[in-house]
């Protein structure tokens, strides 16, 4: 796995936590620009996921077994979008606490898939 990717993937995911907290704070449902934002970690947890499946597939292994990493890596990659999609059918403040929940969500797989790598 790349260390790099896990540490910029984890750090998306706190500020698009961050950016959608503080529109809850403002009473803010998620906008336009937050969901481009999900698209940006989004994308970066699916570069994750290709590049932890190539890992495994050329014969590297993770340190805590294959199943929870795959398991995990596939938690990552669903996270934001699932919070995405709950976003949408709450379209008040609420729907930003769900994103930045999310967000922090990510990040805390982000530490648990570098630990189980063997980082």
């Amino acid at each position: 796995m790349l260390d790099a990717l896990t540490l910029v993937t984890g750090v998306a995911a706190l500020l698009l936590a961050v950016w959608c907290g503080w529109a809850a704070y403002r009473d803010q449902p998620t906008k336009d620009w937050h969901f481009i934002g999900m698209a940006v970690v989004s994308l970066l947890a699916l570069v994750q996921l290709v590049i932890g499946i190539v890992a495994l597939a050329r014969g590297e292994k993770p340190d805590q077994g294959t199943t929870i990493f795959v398991a995990y890596l596939l938690g990552a990659f669903a996270c934001v979008p699932a919070a995405a999609f709950m976003s949408l059918a709450e379209r008040t403040r609420w729907g930003s606490v769900t994103v930045a929940a999310g967000g922090v969500v990510l990040a805390v797989l982000e530490v648990r898939l570098y630990d189980i790598w063997g980082g």
